[in-house]
């Protein structure tokens, strides 16, 4: 093994995740490092257990020299002009950075949008008609998470189209569908200069006009007593949207793919709502729509019987551990029950993510819609997936369904995901 099955975005695209390449480093040496052409050496994390030792050390592994894995060129050339963001932060400033948006994200203040995200839900699946075919990626994975950080973030309806561009030409540049024209790194260049503009106007007008959004929260945040500068306040519009919109998109496309592969356990949760909350952690582990994070060794140290050299990359395939055998009973097996689920699709430790309550509340609502209403569902064409190391998620799912009528109230539905917390 070379290590470029592991970090080419083509190879992803063409045979989705290198599960059985993951299952051997697990088993033979679940700290090893790869020299592979044209990419930067990395040590390769697939252990549960390394994953969760290094995330539980910030000052030792850091964040701040990088949090995803480019090739040489990217290096070479130099990076495309960088919106600073809380996952490229290390303790104190990160823990700083953190402080602002936390208190936004608790499950408590996220309850106000619990009638907000139902009805979405109920819109988009009310939209598709009782029955026929379409492309479960653009017509509700993709909509869903859109329209409800759109409504965080204060974006206008009209102008959902043109941030959803930009984010699929974001984490879809190394995709052929989805990238932006021309060279590669002067396309990064130019997307980051029209994320600027875009979110400029939108921190200018929530600082003449403050609401009670989240874009007000970023726009008139301080440090230190101080207003937060501008590239954090940037890079906090930036993660929340993309970032945000990206992964849960991913969850809810991979999601159902697996449900309409896994006939009886979707149909375990049609009959038993119940079960939302451990459903909705499962599926999480299940696809894992982040494969990746990077650290950065910040002096010399050993991991797994491995020396690591201060400035060595380390590559945590989030995406391995959650597959683990010495963790998972039966890993590669969908169980919406399943209990304990110490996944790690959000992370762990210093940088867990902070909009984690958000993506489990958005994707159980358009779950819980789906699930209660389906009464049938096949996939009818090619199943495409995006060019990514960093989010390899479906980009194309094209099915046939027929949906029954509503069983709850979107009111019902509200009230749910409140007693839920999913």
């Amino acid at each position: 093994m070379d290590g470029t099955r592991l970090v080419d975005p083509a190879a992803y695209a063409a045979h989705g995740y290198p599960y059985e390449e993951w299952a051997k480093l697990r088993r033979t040496s679940p700290v090893e490092r790869f020299e592979p052409d044209g990419w930067p050496a990395f040590w390769a994390i697939t252990g549960h257990k390394e994953i969760v030792e290094i995330s539980r050390q910030p000052d030792l592994y850091l964040n701040g020299p990088g949090m995803t894995y480019v090739r040489n060129t990217m290096e070479r050339d130099g990076n495309p002009p960088q919106m600073k963001t809380i996952i490229n932060m290390d303790p104190p400033e990160h823990r700083k950075h953190r402080k602002i948006a936390s208190p936004f994200f608790t499950p408590r203040a996220l309850s106000q949008l619990d009638g907000l995200v139902a009805q979405t839900a109920r819109d988009l699946v009310d939209g598709l008609g009782s029955e026929g075919e379409c492309d479960f990626i653009n017509a509700i994975a993709a909509q869903h998470p859109l329209k409800v950080l759109a409504s965080i973030l204060g974006i206008p309806e009209e102008q959902e189209p043109l941030v959803l561009r930009l984010t699929n030409e974001l984490f879809g540049s190394d995709d052929p569908e989805l990238a932006r024209g021309g060279d590669h790194e002067e396309a990064i260049r130019s997307l980051f200069v029209d994320f600027h503009s875009y979110f400029s106007q939108v921190i200018e007008d929530r600082r003449a006009h403050p609401t009670d959004d989240f874009a007000s929260v970023i726009a008139n945040a301080t440090i230190d007593d101080q207003p937060m500068g501008p590239l954090e306040t940037m890079g906090y519009c930036l993660i929340t949207f993309t970032a945000g919109h990206e992964t849960t998109r991913g969850a809810i496309g991979g999601g159902f793919m697996a449900l309409i592969e896994n006939p009886a356990e979707r149909q375990r949760w049609a009959e038993d709502l119940s079960i939302s909350a451990r459903a909705i952690d499962e599926i999480v582990r299940y696809v894992t729509p982040v494969t990746h994070m990077v650290r950065t060794a910040s002096e010399d140290t050993t991991l797994g019987g491995k020396r690591i050299r201060a400035g060595e990359r380390l590559v945590l395939f989030y995406a391995s551990a959650n597959r683990d055998e010495s963790v998972f009973e039966s890993p590669d097996a969908l169980q919406l029950d399943r209990y304990p689920n110490p996944h790690l699709a959000f992370g762990i430790g210093e940088h867990f993510c902070l909009g984690a309550n958000l993506a489990r509340k958005t994707s159980g609502a358009i779950f819980r819609e789906l699930v209660s209403r389906l009464e049938h569902v096949e996939i009818v064409g090619p199943v495409e997936r995006m060019a990514s190391i960093l989010v390899p998620g479906l980009k194309h799912l094209p099915i046939r369904y027929r949906l029954g009528p509503p069983r709850l109230s979107v009111q019902g539905l509200a009230d749910f995901s409140r007693r839920t917390a999913a």
